[in-house]
C-alpha cells in the first residue's frame, strides 16, 4: 500500500513563545493522523535504535466528520469545520515537536462523501497536509499490522476487527499471517443513523439493527466458520467496551492494551446500555459521553462478530490504525529493521531487564529455581502454563528496581513493571507480574495495600503464591552466585521438602531460603524443609 509521506508548510518550523527560535526538524520523528467518520487521532513518535519508539504525543478529537453522510452523501458544513479547526490544532502540536514526516489518511466518511475530494484539497490548501484517502482493504491492513506487533499471534486461527464510525474491517489469520479481510459499512455512525435514531432505542429498531448485521456477516465471511482462539478488536468501540469492563470490575490498569472482555460481559454490558436512554447511558463509568449515542450499534457488532466465529475472549488492541501507520513509517524512512524476527514475551521481557542493568545472571537463577518449584507444585494446586510465564517474568525481573535505588527497589521494581511496554501480557497479567515481583521481599501482601487494591481475589491469591515461590527462590540464591546446582522439590503431607545439590557449602543458600520461606508457607499452607546433599 502506498501511503504519502508529506512537508509541513514553512518546512515544519513553528516559533515557540519560549525562546523565540525555529523548532529544527528532528530526523527520527514521525507523525500519523487517522482522520475516521467519528473521530480525529494524531500521534507524535521518536524512533529508537532497533526498531522502537517512544510515543511523544497522543492527540483525539471527536469531530464526527461522518455526521449525517448517509442521508446527505457529503460532508456537512459543520463537520468539515469541526475537522479543520482540529487538524489545524493537530499540525502545530506535530511542528513543535519538529517532526520530519507525517503519514495522513482519511478513511470511510471521506471515502464516501461526494465532496471527499474537497475536503481532501482544502485542508491540503490552507494546512499544507496532503492526506491520503485509504481503502477498507487498506484500513485492514494497517490493522492487522498494529495487531501483529502488539500481540504474540500462535500459529492458532484469530480474527480482527476494527470499528470506525463508518466502516468495520475485519481481517482473518492463521498466526501471524493474514487469511482474508473484509471492509462492511458497519460502522457505529452509520449504524446509529440507519437503524437507531430514537431515544430511548426501540426493541424494535434494535432487532432490526442485529438482523442487518447478522446477514452482513454472513454473506461476506461466507466460508469463513473456522473458530477463532480470541478476537482481537481496535477503535473507539472496543477501547470504551475494555474501560467499561474494567470500571466494572473495579479494576484499575495503567493502559487498555491487551485487556481481556469475556463474550458475556459484552452480552450483559450492551442489554444493561441498550435499556437506557441516552442520557442515563452517558453516566456509565468507562463511556466517554460524546460516544453514549453509538455505543449501542457499535456493541452489537462486536457481538455478532464473537458469535460468528465462536470467539469468547475479546482482547483490545489500543494502538490502532495509527499504530499501523507509524509502523509502515518508520520502515520507509529506514528506522526500523528490515527484517524484525517477531517478538516473545521473554525476548521482551529480558531487553527491558537489560535497559535497566539487571543482573542477569542472579536474575536467570532465581527463575530456574523458582520454575522447578513451580512444576513440583502445579499439579497438587492447580497451577497453570500461563502462571508459570507470569512468575518467570517476575523472577527475571524482580530486581529491576536497583535500577532507580537499592533501598525500596522493590517497590521501584513494581512501578517499573507496571508502566513497562511488554509485549504479550494483558494489563492484568502485567499487575500480576508487577505485584509478584514487588513482593519478592520485605511486607508481606495486606489488604490495605494500594498496589493489591485493583486485583481480584482470585488474582491476589495468583499474587501471594508465585510471590511465595519467587521470594523462596530468591532465598536461595542469597550468595548471587549460582551455588545452587539442581533441586528436588517433594510434598509430604503438610511439609514442603526441598533438597538442594551444589559442589560447595550450601548453609548459606539454606539460610537465605528459610528467611524467605514465610508468603510460600502463609499461600500454600504447608511448612518448607530445606535440605542439602
Amino acid at each position: 500500500m502506498a501511503v504519502k509521506t508529506l512537508a509541513l508548510k514553512n518546512s515544519a518550523k513553528p516559533t515557540p513563545p519560549a525562546e523565540g527560535k525555529p523548532a529544527a526538524p528532528h530526523s527520527r520523528r514521525l507523525a500519523a493522523i487517522d482522520i475516521g467518520t467519528n473521530s480525529i487521532r494524531s500521534i507524535v513518535v521518536e524512533a529508537r535504535p532497533g526498531g522502537e519508539f517512544q510515543v511523544l504525543d497522543d492527540e483525539k478529537a471527536t469531530v464526527r466528520l461522518g455526521e449525517g453522510l448517509t442521508e446527505r452523501g457529503e460532508i456537512a458544513p459543520a463537520a468539515w469545520a469541526r475537522a479543520c479547526e482540529a487538524l489545524e490544532r493537530m499540525t502545530k502540536i506535530q511542528q513543535g515537536y519538529g517532526v520530519s514526516a507525517v503519514e495522513a489518511v482519511a478513511t470511510s466518511a471521506v471515502r464516501r462523501a461526494r465532496n471527499g475530494a474537497a475536503f481532501v484539497a482544502a485542508v491540503r490548501q490552507d494546512l499544507g497536509l496532503e492526506i491520503a484517502v485509504i481503502s477498507g482493504e487498506e484500513e485492514a491492513e494497517l490493522a492487522f499490522l498494529s495487531a501483529r506487533s502488539s500481540f504474540e499471534m500462535d500459529n492458532l486461527p484469530y480474527a480482527l476487527v476494527d470499528i470506525g464510525g463508518g466502516s468495520a474491517e475485519i481481517i482473518t489469520t492463521m498466526g501471524a499471517h493474514i487469511e482474508d479481510l473484509f471492509s462492511l459499512e458497519l460502522g457505529a455512525v452509520v449504524l446509529t443513523e440507519k437503524f437507531l435514531p430514537r431515544d430511548p432505542i426501540g426493541a424494535e429498531d434494535l432487532q432490526s439493527l442485529r438482523k442487518y448485521v447478522r446477514r452482513t456477516l454472513k454473506k461476506h465471511l461466507a466460508g469463513h466458520d473456522t473458530p477463532v482462539q480470541c478476537l482481537i478488536g481496535s477503535g473507539g468501540t472496543l477501547t470504551t467496551i475494555a474501560a467499561m469492563v474494567m470500571a466494572q470490575r473495579r479494576e484499575q490498569f495503567n493502559s487498555l492494551q491487551g485487556y481481556e472482555v469475556l463474550r458475556s460481559e459484552v452480552v450483559h454490558l450492551l442489554a444493561m446500555l441498550a435499556r437506557k436512554p441516552l442520557r442515563e447511558r452517558r453516566a456509565v463509568s468507562g463511556l466517554a459521553p460524546e460516544r453514549a449515542d453509538i455505543i449501542v450499534a457499535g456493541m452489537t457488532v462486536v457481538d455478532e462478530i464473537m458469535r460468528r466465529f465462536g470467539a469468547n475472549i475479546l482482547k483490545v488492541n489500543e494502538r490502532g490504525i495509527r499504530h499501523g501507520l507509524i509502523l509502515r513509517s518508520l520502515e520507509k524512512h529506514g528506522l526500523a529493521p528490515q527484517t524484525k524476527p517477531p517478538a516473545d514475551w521473554r525476548s521482551t521481557v529480558l531487553n527491558f531487564a537489560r535497559s535497566c542493568h539487571f543482573n542477569e545472571d542472579h536474575a536467570d537463577q532465581v527463575a530456574h529455581l523458582a520454575l522447578a518449584i513451580f512444576d513440583a507444585l502445579a499439579p497438587q494446586f492447580e497451577l497453570d502454563a500461563r502462571r508459570r510465564q507470569l512468575l518467570e517474568a517476575a523472577a527475571l525481573l524482580h530486581d529491576v528496581g536497583y535500577f532507580i535505588n537499592y533501598a525500596r527497589h522493590h517497590k521501584h521494581s513494581y512501578h517499573l513493571i507496571r508502566h513497562a511496554n511488554l509485549f504479550g501480557f494483558s494489563p492484568r497479567e502485567q499487575e500480576i507480574v508487577a505485584n509478584v515481583a514487588r513482593y519478592h521481599r520485605r511486607a508481606l501482601p495486606k489488604k490495605k495495600h494500594d498496589n493489591l487494591q485493583g486485583l481480584s481475589a482470585e488474582d491476589q491469591t495468583t499474587v501471594k503464591r508465585l510471590g511465595g515461590i519467587l521470594r523462596l527462590a530468591d532465598g536461595l540464591d542469597r550468595r548471587r552466585a549460582r551455588m545452587v546446582k539442581s533441586i528436588d522439590c517433594r510434598l509430604d503431607g503438610r511439609e514442603v521438602s526441598i533438597r538442594l545439590s551444589g559442589a560447595e557449602d550450601l548453609s548459606v543458600e539454606i539460610y537465605g531460603g528459610s528467611s524467605k520461606s514465610d508468603l510460600f508457607e502463609e499461600a500454600f499452607g504447608r511448612k518448607v524443609r530445606l535440605l542439602s546433599d
